[in-house]
């Protein structure tokens, strides 16, 4: 059975910047994902350019068609055997971050980790999972897709993206009291978009009139990083893709995107194929 990848959280000052909570990982480089850092950080921490996060929409909860990565496994010695289903999910503890050291690496579930995505790490929920993570400080909530495995030090709950630490409030401090709660992509979707159909002939299932959506597979700082990740997205999808840059205080971002997509199934296919050609985790975003 092959073994998953590996985070363990590392504490540490930031050098007067930071604090917060990170791992370390035995992942290897994507070598062909661009979003990757041509050398990784020695200390992990928060990129060196501002962005607002608060523009970051929190993930869509997609209902899965694949098999989920539930295996069993075991790290530094623990073994963890993963739950099968991960929607009842409920549980009141700590939560990290982790940020440049891990971006562009492989996470367990074999994507590609972005500091700015809406993505985390736990221990046990199965691969993909989407929760809800509520800082019971503040009374922020935010949905994230679990797709890697960790914390494995301490009593940490869960290990959230910078951004979505940052949405809730808690990367500054680096640790915050939260609540996790899964959730079913169904009801989800049921609950969310009126019309929604279940399982039943899911090409016909249209998204709701009047929204123009995309999905959104990457956010650099550079151009030509973001025109690689167009280049060789437009390879292996029948979509168009195109960079859409925005100014967010003084820095220019670069958006890489396909679309529009015009109903779920489309969105669906589109987002298989391009984690399988390990290329991203498409979220998707309204035109703006």
């Amino acid at each position: 059975m092959p073994m998953p990848s590996v985070r363990v959280v590392l504490l540490g000052s930031l050098l007067g910047l930071l604090t917060a909570c990170s791992s370390s990982s035995v992942k290897t480089p994507a070598p062909s994902q661009p979003s990757a850092p041509s050398s990784r950080p020695a200390v992990d921490g928060p990129p060196s350019y501002f962005m607002d996060v608060s523009q970051i929409p929190d993930a869509v909860p997609t209902p899965h068609t694949g098999a989920y990565k539930a295996s069993p496994y075991t790290v530094l010695g623990q073994s963890y055997t993963p739950m099968q289903d991960g929607r009842n999910y409920r549980e009141v503890g700590l939560a990290s971050w982790y940020g440049t050291k891990f971006h562009g690496q492989n996470t367990a579930n074999g994507e590609v980790y972005d500091l700015y995505g809406m993505t985390a790490a736990h221990k046990t929920l199965p691969l993909p999972t989407y929760v809800y993570v509520t800082n019971q400080a503040n009374g922020r909530r935010i949905i994230v897709r679990v797709n890697d495995r960790g914390p494995f030090y301490s009593d940490r709950i869960i290990d959230l993206s910078y951004a979505a630490a940052k949405k809730l409030g808690f990367a500054e401090q680096g640790t915050a009291r939260v609540l996790v709660e899964g959730i079913d992509p169904v009801a989800w979707q049921q609950q969310n978009n009126p019309g929604y159909l279940v399982r039943n002939n899911p090409p016909q299932e249209t998204l709701p009139s009047g929204q123009e959506l995309y999905l959104q597979v990457g956010a650099f700082s550079s151009n030509q990083a973001a025109e690689q990740l167009r280049q060789r997205l437009q390879g292996v999808v029948n979509a168009t893709v195109f960079v859409s840059p925005v100014e967010q205080n003084a820095q220019t971002l670069h958006r890489v995107r396909l679309g529009p997509v015009a109903s779920h199934a489309e969105a669906q296919q589109l987002i298989d194929a391009v984690r399988l050609a390990n290329l991203g985790n498409p979220t998707l975003v309204s035109a703006n």
